[in-house]
């Protein structure tokens, strides 16, 4: 099933989100299922400020272990996570 994946940082965060990004892309490079995945921009694209990703998993349980387990959210990053079942319709 696919889940679409939506954090957003704490503001003023960014050095956390820095300091663990090596961390954090170490992680998910190793995990089955990622459709597509990448950092939220601010408007200008100058900084980033979230995370997003499409998961194709078993079960919402999964999406949720795979949160769970990122550096990120260890390190207290996200402001909010919102994991939602999602439909590809195109392309």
């Amino acid at each position: 099933m696919l889940f679409c994946i939506y954090c957003l940082d704490k503001p003023g965060h960014e050095h956390i989100r820095a300091a663990t990004r090596a961390e954090h892309l170490e992680y998910v490079a190793k995990l089955d299922g990622i459709i597509v995945g990448g950092p939220l921009l601010s408007d200008d694209g100058g900084r980033m400020i979230g995370s997003m990703l499409v998961v194709d998993l078993p079960d919402r349980a999964a999406a949720e272990a795979l949160v769970a387990g990122d550096p990120y959210t260890a390190a207290g990053l996200f402001e909010s996570v919102m994991i939602r079942p999602y439909k590809k319709v195109l392309p």
